[in-house]
């Protein structure tokens, strides 16, 4: 005969002795029938000596035998002692690991309830002679490995609950009582008031949202080593600067000037480019601001989102590029110190530095404008030249140490240069067109000839063919003649 426990670490199997210890055994078989061990708690674990459960309180000075809990199930069942004698054989011994055995009470006489324990270890005879055993496991030998290992606070009680969620009786011989409920469901909280971790809850694997998070920086952490293997990023840990803004859906018609006066308002403003074609120098319709501070970009960014600009709804966002400061490592790859305000600074790369230095280093009264050097003696300034190749044919203006008048003299200068260039494009734009209409026509006039000149051979070879069939044919006629006069 055998009952199956479920387990919140997994199944057991026990197989009864019933033979040798029939009221043990029915005491045991109807208490499972009945759902008592439904939810029980392993409330004593010694790790390589006993896993003992079968108290509902899991105080270990509860629990009772079937006949004194019957009256609660039926009420006209009789009064039972709490405990029965416990049926303890010479044979039936400690001797295996699973062995399934009754506790018994310490009492005047001495008597088995409810509670009865499993065997970690083999060849306990300390146990023999003082406990009943009334049965074995069968399968589940890596259940009570694991309930073995289990982590015990100073009691002996696992800190995670190990629990008999469902009880399933195979096989019962004996007879149930008269007028037995049917069997009830099984209960769906614990009978014991627990507040330890419950034994349905993960605690090896971290919370979904860490565990979403960790994945999330890992897949970054990835993508970005890649990015850094390609050449595409100066190193991983590169951060984008947190004083520049995104500016885009421009209007064509805005010009620095105008997105520069607007903007100024929130603070000073270090650099204003609209990104232009490289060759026509027409408005991209998108910007790059840089601030002096952090706090005026943070500023601009909540103020200037969706604000109408010449007619046009504008969208601003922080930037994420770091193309200026991957072009400066990818110049001078040597220079692994992070420049301060004002150059010289030596040191690691940080957040600190990329926000307006170009994080590899400056000189001098250098200042960084968080991509590229800006504004010092025979200092070359940095521009977004994925557009620009030239700093004088864009738009951005240095405005470290310049009063108002040169800014202005500066401003007009550079859009004249910007005219001038401008013409000159498309002066050489249709230089380019006149050269390429007249190179067509001259391939078209050679091909022309060598058609003509491939023609005039054919010619030729066709005259030459007729000639000599005419020479054939009058010297065949010439030798028919003289054969003729012959005879």
């Amino acid at each position: 005969m055998s009952v199956m426990l479920e387990t919140s670490l997994g199944d057991l199997i026990i197989d009864l002795e019933v033979d040798k210890c029939p009221r043990t055994c029915e005491n045991f078989l109807k208490l499972c029938k009945v759902k008592y061990y439904a939810l029980n708690a392993f409330f004593n674990v010694s790790k390589d000596f006993i896993a003992q459960t079968g108290d509902p309180t899991a105080t270990g000075t509860g629990g009772c035998s079937f006949a004194a809990h019957l009256p609660t199930l039926v009420p006209t069942a009789p009064v039972a002692p709490r405990y029965f004698m416990p049926e303890i054989r010479p044979s039936l011994k400690h001797v295996a690991k699973g062995t399934v055995s009754m506790a018994v009470a310490p009492t005047d006489p001495p008597g088995c309830g409810s509670q009865f324990f499993v065997t970690l270890a083999d060849r306990i005879e300390y146990l023999d002679g003082k406990h009943a055993v009334f049965g074995h496991v069968i399968e589940g030998l890596d259940v009570l490995d694991k309930i073995n290992e289990a982590y015990l606070d100073q009691d002996g009680r696992p800190l995670q609950d190990i629990r008999i969620r469902h009880v399933e009786v195979l096989d019962d011989p004996f007879p149930d009582p008269v007028d037995l409920l049917p069997v009830p469901d099984s209960p769906l909280r614990p009978p014991d008031a627990s507040t330890r971790i419950a034994d349905d809850e993960d605690v090896a694997a971290p919370p979904e949202d860490v565990a979403e998070a960790k994945r999330r920086q890992t897949a970054a952490s990835s993508s970005a080593l890649t990015l850094e293997m390609i050449g595409d990023l100066p190193f991983a840990a590169v951060r984008p600067p947190e004083n520049i803004l995104f500016v885009c859906k421009l209007n064509p018609v805005t010009a620095d000037e105008d997105l520069e006066l607007i903007f100024s308002r929130f603070g000073k403003i270090l650099s204003c480019e609209i990104v232009r074609d490289k060759k026509t120098g027409d408005s991209l319709q998108y910007a790059f601001i840089e601030f002096d501070e952090k706090e005026a970009a943070e500023q601009a960014y909540f103020k200037m989102q969706n604000v109408l600009v010449d007619d046009r709804r504008i969208w601003v966002d922080f930037s994420q590029s770091v193309a200026k400061m991957n072009r400066s490592f990818l110049s001078n790859p040597t220079r692994g110190g992070r420049g301060g305000r004002g150059g010289g600074r030596v040191g690691g790369p940080g957040r600190g530095g990329f926000a307006r230095d170009n994080g590899y280093g400056g000189s001098g009264g250098a200042r960084d404008n968080g991509y590229g050097t800006r504004a010092g003696a025979g200092a070359v300034t940095g521009t977004y030249d994925f557009v620009f190749e030239d700093r004088s044919r864009s738009p951005a203006r240095v405005r470290e140490g310049k009063d108002d008048s040169e800014r202005e003299r500066e401003r007009r200068d550079g859009r004249d240069d910007y005219g001038r260039d401008r013409r000159r494009s498309r002066s050489r734009d249709r230089r380019d067109r006149e050269d390429c209409g007249q190179r067509d026509d001259r391939r078209e006039k050679d091909g022309r000839r060598d058609d003509r000149r491939d023609g005039d051979r054919e010619r030729r070879d066709r005259d030459k063919e007729h000639r000599d069939r005419d020479r054939d044919r009058r010297d065949r006629d010439r030798d028919r003649d003289r054969d003729d006069g012959r005879y």
